[in-house]
């Protein structure tokens, strides 16, 4: 997947190791799912999914539970998912996606991630053509799995292409594949260890080291902010 895949891979994994930062990012996404579509996991394919990314983190099932049962209070907080866009140094784009009960604070945060390192929030819609939405699923293959016949499998359920890393496989279709892929896999008795929808770079572009390390210092501030969800770029 490319040197520029690994560092950001390592960097986001060095940020995301402390747990204090990740749980609560995943929680919200559990207790949105929830409250949108019943906390019914086996029922609600949203919260399924958000559990299962919970899990692949790690994230102790007390914890899931109780970001459920958040959803079910009268007090629960009216969230919002809004996405942000914009030019980092060096020209590299990004992508923000939140979840956010105050959308005023949350652009005022990023806008100013962006102006102090060096880039500017652009108005949404602005890198639409520059990026495809796509879904997303990662699970470990087994010794015995025939690849082409899986891709045969999948084709019918939205599949657009395959990649295998080591032992990883990674699949990726359109974003309105995500249910027919996720039941696919079900049917097929396949446990995915993460899935999630994606924004993909039509063109991504080739860094230095050096520009990496400026960059990746504005992505750092981006993923620190506990309303920001994921973050997007057109890093190769």
């Amino acid at each position: 997947m490319g040197r520029a895949f690994e560092y950001r891979k390592a960097a986001k994994m060095k940020r995301w190791g402390n747990m204090s930062k990740v749980f609560p990012k995943l929680a919200r996404a559990i207790t949105i799912a929830a409250k949108e579509g019943g906390t019914d996991p086996y029922l609600n394919s949203k919260l399924r999914t958000a559990i299962l990314n919970a899990k692949s983190e790690n994230m102790p099932k007390d914890n899931i539970d109780a970001a459920i049962k958040r959803a079910l209070g009268k007090d629960a907080e009216e969230m919002y998912e809004v996405s942000y866009e914009g030019k980092g140094p060096h020209g590299v784009l990004i992508i923000v996606d939140c979840l956010t009960n105050n959308t005023t604070r949350t652009v005022a945060n990023v806008k100013s991630y962006f102006n102090k390192c060096n880039g500017q929030l652009l108005p949404n819609g602005s890198l639409d053509f520059m990026f495809k939405r796509q879904a997303v699923f990662e699970f470990k293959k087994p010794s015995n799995m025939d690849l082409e016949e899986l891709e045969l499998s999948l084709i019918d359920a939205g599949l657009e292409s395959m990649e295998v890393d080591e032992d990883t496989i990674y699949v990726y279709g359109d974003y309105t594949s995500f249910g027919t892929l996720n039941q696919a896999f079900e049917d097929l008795k396949i446990d995915i260890t993460k899935a999630n929808l994606q924004r993909i770079a039509n063109s991504p572009l080739e860094f230095s080291d050096e520009e990496l390390v400026e960059i990746d210092k504005l992505i750092e501030k981006i993923e620190d902010d506990e309303d920001v969800q994921d973050v997007f770029t057109n890093i190769a």
